[in-house]
């Protein structure tokens, strides 16, 4: 999914943050509804899906195999309450295959050097990506309490 120019260009603050920001917190469903929150390193693609790597056996994993609405929640680190800023969002999270999966970890990689060291971990691992579907971005540096959201269907 391509984005539009003017929406892409309307998303600069989202991309910005997803660029400064190396952690999410997943959010899935178990198969009884109890939330599932997982921190993952993530890279986002140029449509904003946001690529991780996991375990496929991992719980989070297959609560995404079972159920695909999660939601996502990311925050670079901050003291001061002032500049306190950060991304809520709704979507679906699903594991990619194929030319789709290779390509996935080829944005992974170019994040991040470290993943040559992890070639047995890879090898069993599986490549996901969250599409989001809705984005509340927050910046209370413009404001206490701005938000602004986008919804992406």
């Amino acid at each position: 999914m391509t984005l539009p120019p003017a929406l892409a260009l309307e998303l600069e603050p989202v991309r910005a943050l997803l660029e400064e920001t190396a952690t999410l917190t997943l959010a899935t469903r178990s198969a009884d509804g109890t939330p599932r929150a997982t921190p993952v390193y993530f890279a986002a693609d140029p449509s904003l899906r946001l690529i991780f790597l996991s375990d496929p056996e991992s719980i989070h994993s297959l609560n995404a195999d079972r159920d695909g609405r999660a939601s996502v929640a990311l925050y670079p680190d901050e003291a001061d309450w002032r500049r306190l800023r950060g991304l809520q969002m709704q979507g679906i999270v699903g594991r990619l295959e194929g030319p789709e999966a290779e390509a996935g970890r080829g944005i992974y990689a170019r994040r991040f050097s470290f993943i040559g060291q992890l070639a047995e971990a890879l090898a069993a691992g599986a490549t996901y990506a969250f599409r989001p579907t809705w984005i509340r971005l927050i910046d209370n540096r413009r404001g206490f309490g701005f938000q602004q959201e986008w919804s992406l269907g």
